[in-house]
Order: structure tokens, then sequence, then C-alpha cells
């Protein structure tokens, strides 16, 4: 029964059951989002503030800001929300706050869908996976991925944009949101220095650099050492997790039912997970469980370098 593939799974689903997983409301999205932000700003007025032991609501911080990626996935997706609008804007502001561009990452999004784990065309494998312990550790700390997205950011404002999954209508769109996003971090930056304030510093920046980990640990485990494979029930894996994990990467720890169905709303995949988890090839307990095994494959040599997962 394994090897039933996605397109059976969908087909088999009548009318109605299709109809029900589609659904788009904007309570669902509005209510998520509001939590997520919520505790953002708050852990940010703590730190801020400097109340006893600010320093180790840092990482916390960075946490919730980093995941505020997978908040930017689904809207590219715009699955979240049933109004386009709420859909561009959440996108913009979660962009700017995780050093990427809304309208590139949704053409790098769309063909890493298009071709997911194809090693010829998958975005999503230009760079290599981690195949030895010090490869891993550099790749777990997020600064080479920091360090391109700002790369990718300056590289699009300045040049006209050359990666081949980017259409030519879309250029224009992709150079204006750079240039827009460069020159607002200009001018924080320079508000900052005018009035010396480390706010952003201590409330974002730093926090930032501190949760980067748990995010790629996170993303790691999307379809590393998944195979090659045409199924989305193969070649991306599904990992059972907590509510908190569940909740700040919006229920993308059903990776494998998001990659079957994209047009199914995070607060519809754990329904549609029940007509997928008898067919899913690769399913984890947990993250760490995950890590764990991929760090002790690498010291053995056992995992195949088959490409990044982002």
């Amino acid at each position: 029964m394994k090897d039933i593939d996605h397109k059976t799974i969908i087909s088999n689903l009548t009318a109605q059951e299709r109809e029900a997983l589609q659904e788009q409301t904007d309570f669902h999205g509005l209510r998520h989002f509001s939590l997520h932000t919520g505790a953002i700003v708050l852990c940010g007025a703590l730190i801020v503030h400097k109340i006893p032991f600010w320093w180790a609501l840092m990482p916390v911080q960075g946490i919730l800001i980093c995941f505020l990626f997978t908040t930017l996935h689904e809207t590219v997706h715009q699955t979240p929300f049933k109004n386009p609008t709420l859909n561009l804007w959440v996108g913009r502001i979660c962009g700017f706050l995780t050093f990427l561009g809304p309208h590139w990452f949704r053409y790098f999004h769309f063909a890493h869908h298009r071709y997911t784990h194809d090693p010829e065309k998958d975005p999503e494998l230009a760079s290599p996976k981690p195949g030895t312990p010090w490869q891993y550790f550099k790749y777990l700390s997020g600064i080479p991925e920091t360090v391109e997205r700002i790369k990718t950011l300056i590289r699009n404002a300045t040049q006209a944009n050359k990666d081949s999954y980017v259409p030519p209508r879309g250029k224009g769109k992709v150079m204006v949101e750079a240039r827009l996003q460069m020159g607002l971090y200009g001018a924080i930056s320079l508000c900052s220095l005018l009035f010396w304030s480390p706010g952003v510093l201590y409330a974002w920046l730093i926090p930032f650099l501190l949760g980067a980990p748990f995010l790629r640990g996170y993303l790691l485990a999307e379809h590393a050492g998944c195979p090659h494979s045409d199924s989305m029930l193969e070649n991306t894996r599904t990992i059972f997790t907590n509510r908190i994990v569940r909740f700040l990467a919006w229920n993308m720890p059903f990776h494998a039912e998001h990659h079957a169905y994209p047009s199914v709303p995070f607060h519809k995949l754990p329904a549609f997970h029940e007509h997928t988890r008898n067919y899913i090839m690769n399913l984890e307990d947990g993250y760490f469980r995950f890590n764990r095994g991929y760090f002790r494959d690498q010291l053995s040599g056992d995992m195949v370098d088959d490409g990044a997962s982002n």
C-alpha cells in the first residue's frame, strides 16, 4: 500500500472532500498570525525594557522571528488567508523581518514544488547537504544561509535577476522589492545610530542569529535523505512533533501532505494527513531525533550527499 502516490490519493478524494480540504478563511490565518506576532512584540518589549534576565529571552525571540519564514512560505501559496491583500502584506512583513524578498522567494519556491528533489532542476538542491560533522554544524549555525539571503537581496537590488526560475515578467518586481527592502534596512540602521538605540540589535538582529539554528534543523528534516522520486509521499518527510512546533511552523511539519496538495491551507493539513498517513514513506518522531540520526549517519558516512534543503 506504500506505493500509492500523491496523485492517486487526491484523485480518490470526493468532490466534497476536496472542497472541504481547500476551504480558505481569513479567521484562522488572522488568529494564528496575531498570536505569533503578538508573542514577538511582547518578547521584544521585555527585551528592550531589560527586565531581569532579559538576555535569556533573546533565543526565544529569535525562534519566533525566524519561524516567520514558514508564514512567508504559506503566503506565497496564498493559502493562509482568503483575502489576497492579506496574503500579500503579511508576506511582505515576514519577508522583511527574515531578509527574503517575497516575490523572489515565490518564484524560487514554486520551482522547488514543480521539481521537488530533482537533482537537475530543484533550486533547493543547488547547494550540497552537510556531509561531514563540520559541514553540519556550519549549516546549523545559519550563518551561510543568512549571508546568502543578504547577498541575494543586494544582487537583486543592483542588477537584473538572472535566476532561471524567475520569468521575465517578474524580474522588475524582484528588483523593486529588493530595493525597497534595502532602503528600509538602511533607514532603520540610520535611525538606530542617530538615536543611539540598541533596540533593533537586541530585539531583532541578534535574536535572529540565535534562532537560525532551530530553523535550519527544522528545514533539514523536510527532504534530506529522501529518495529522488516523483511521488511527494516519497521525496518529502513528515515529522510528528508537539503543538508548539506545529504552531510556530504553521503546521508545516505535515510537509509531505503540503507537497502532495499545496492548495490545502495550513489549518486543514491535519485533516489531510488522515488521508495520507498510511502511504508516506518518510515519517519521523521529532526534529531532535531526526537531526541526531542525521549527524550520526554523517559521522559514519552512511547518508548520501544529494543536495541541501531550504
